[in-house]
């Protein structure tokens, strides 16, 4: 099986778990700066997007919902 990313968090293989076509739930691992967060996608750690999602929502150990690296809201 391939990792979801690399050590500096960038994809790996040929298929990015977060930038499949399903959004998918994942977990904050740390805040990165400039709208960027490392997260854990079960497979793996990928850097993604989270500009798009209300800053309070986001803190190490909070679930996202994320499609094309882009975090896109919080589950319920």
């Amino acid at each position: 099986m391939t990792p979801a990313s690399n050590e500096d968090g960038h994809c790996a293989g040929e298929v990015c778990l977060t930038c499949s076509d399903a959004a998918v739930v994942v977990r904050v691992v740390r805040l990165l700066g400039d709208d960027l967060a490392l997260v854990d996608t079960g497979a793996g750690h990928e850097e993604v997007s989270v500009a798009l999602v209300d800053p309070a929502c986001l803190e190490p150990g909070a679930h996202l919902l994320v499609h094309a690296k882009e975090a896109i809201g919080v589950p319920r």
